[in-house]
């Protein structure tokens, strides 16, 4: 048997996590002096309503390899091996933690994949482990079913601020070609690890729009994912406008996405992860 492990910045709904029997370790928050597991203790609701009043900004950080080496020895207890598929390391420590747990446990036995990606476009990679496993694919099939799921992932998110990027220090946004405007509404690509700026507008209904496109560019695609920080409504909205690009049966999420990423992008923020038919460019 071949288990699946990844982290709690994959945003794949818990009722999937839990049908699929996906192991998700949870990064961690701190908001004030309280530290919380990632989906513990405050609800994503509630989170992304106190964020703009929280001072400071609330601190995010990796699981420990403690925490990862404690999933992987129960779990080799019934698997013979594991696919663990975790967020870009360029943006996470939490990667290299669980590279050092898998070290101390069983390194022939554990398999990591360093998806490039985060929220949906790391979730799309796990789901795809699971269905390939449920085929009866062997450890090598599985692994080249993530890597195939994640060539052909293109995310894409607007942000409605850019203070929380300003402040978290996570990016430089000189570097991300977005200097010190933080009142413009940017359009990002996360593509292996890197987060690079497509567009900048000053106004939400021009990013929307500029989104939009950037959606329908990407058809034909197979699956989509919609994440939002507390902005249901427009995820929905978008949804809506690329409704005649969407495969009858394709499936489609709309999720909103863990307060580890909304800590760094802000309240209303919106993308979509879509895995195409075709690998990107």
């Amino acid at each position: 048997m071949i288990a699946v492990v990844t982290d709690s910045t994959c945003d794949i709904p818990q009722d999937v996590i839990e049908q699929s029997g996906i192991h998700v370790i949870p990064a961690l928050i701190t908001i004030g002096q309280q530290t919380l597991p990632d989906g513990v203790g405050i609800t994503r609701e509630e989170f992304y309503e106190r964020l703009p009043r929280m001072r400071p900004l609330p601190k995010t950080s990796a699981p420990s390899p403690a925490a990862f080496m404690e999933v992987y020895d129960r779990v080799l207890q019934k698997a013979g091996a594991i696919v663990s598929i975790h967020a870009a390391s360029k943006l996470s420590g939490i990667y290299n933690a669980a590279r050092l747990a898998a070290r101390q446990i069983a390194p022939q036995r554990i398999h990591l994949v360093d998806s490039g990606q985060v929220s949906m476009g790391l979730g799309w990679a796990v789901l795809a482990a699971v269905e390939a496993i449920r085929r009866s694919a062997n450890i090598e099939a599985v692994l080249d079913s993530v890597q195939d799921t994640l060539a052909r992932i293109k995310l894409f998110a607007v942000l409605n601020t850019l203070e929380y990027l300003a402040r978290s220090g996570r990016i430089n946004l000189v570097q991300a070609g977005l200097g010190t405007l933080l009142n413009i509404k940017p359009m990002v690509e996360l593509r292996e690890g890197v987060v690079s700026t497509v567009t900048r507008v000053r106004t939400w209904s021009r990013a929307v729009h500029a989104l939009t496109n950037r959606l329908r560019q990407s058809a034909p695609f197979e699956r989509l994912a919609v994440m939002h920080t507390n902005c249901a409504e427009c995820a929905h909205d978008l949804l809506e406008r690329v409704r005649d690009v969407i495969p009858q049966r394709g499936e489609v999420v709309v999720t909103h996405a863990t307060t580890v990423i909304g800590t760094h992008v802000g309240p209303g923020a919106l993308g979509f992860a879509a895995v195409t038919t075709q690998a990107a460019r």
